[in-house]
């Protein structure tokens, strides 16, 4: 068993935090002694393992907890999930790595360089995430050759076209987070047009737009919480307020 100051020596962090992670509910001790110290076993090391491992993949505490005392919380099953990760990030960052030399290579005159190449390595970043956070529902529910062609769209697109796609992620959530932290209604013109920017951000990698799957889209927002958290993680309720916005735009006939 470790006392407070011995457990936070083994894992680097501070007395300070472990205390933290207790009021919480994030980490609590195995128990308290007669002397009032607390004490931690080897399950508590482990759940403080995971909790780092997930702090390192920029996970906020409320959404560790919430994934660490689920009912069938699995922790071999989540270190494989940190290894799939892991492993996902390394092989991003020596895409990057690859990009970063060629570019260099290529401003000092030694090869050439098209300017899709320089953006090459993003777009497939972008896809890979999305196919890992999203691409066994998508593909449930769409089909192998809708989400096949999502991904090419993406990845055919230009450089100019692919700035926009990413400007217009950043405005969506900006735009979201203003509007929720101001109390706008998701039926006023400024949460309209947000439904609009949603409509072409979805359109530059879809197929095909259609307003029923722009609505089944608004449903995975509540039914999925990683759809969720993608636009609630600064501001929460951004989520619910876009359900909501894209249901009084497009969801009444």
């Amino acid at each position: 068993m470790y006392q407070v100051k011995e457990l936070a020596d083994l894992a680097g962090v501070s007395a300070r935090t472990l205390r933290y992670y207790d009021s919480i509910g994030l980490l609590k001790p195995a128990c308290v002694n007669e002397a009032g110290y607390r004490l931690y076993g080897e399950r508590e090391v482990d759940l403080l393992q995971q909790i780092l491992f997930y702090r390192e993949r920029g996970m906020d505490l409320k959404e560790i907890r919430d994934i660490l005392y689920t009912e069938n919380f699995d922790i071999l099953g989540a270190l494989r999930e940190h290894l799939r990760e892991l492993e996902a990030q390394k092989a991003h960052t020596e895409a990057l790595i690859g990009l970063v030399r060629r570019s260099i290579t290529a401003m000092k005159g030694e090869a050439a360089m098209t300017d899709a190449e320089k953006f090459q390595s993003f777009k497939e970043h972008v896809v890979e995430r999305q196919e890992k956070m999203y691409g066994a529902e998508a593909r449930e529910k769409y089909g192998d050759s809708q989400v096949d062609a999502a991904r090419q769209k993406v990845l055919d697109m230009t450089p100019e076209t692919y700035e926009r796609f990413e400007n217009l992620g950043k405005e969506i959530r900006l735009r979201l987070a203003e509007a929720v932290t101001a109390g706008v209604s998701p039926e006023s013109p400024e949460a309209e047009r947000i439904v609009m920017l949603h409509k072409e951000w979805l359109g530059m990698t879809w197929k095909t737009y259609t307003e029923e799957a722009h609505r089944a889209m608004a449903d995975l927002y509540m039914a999925d919480e990683r759809f969720a958290a993608y636009y609630d993680r600064e501001v929460p309720g951004c989520a619910r307020f876009l359900e909501q916005a894209i249901r009084y735009k497009i969801g009444i006939k």
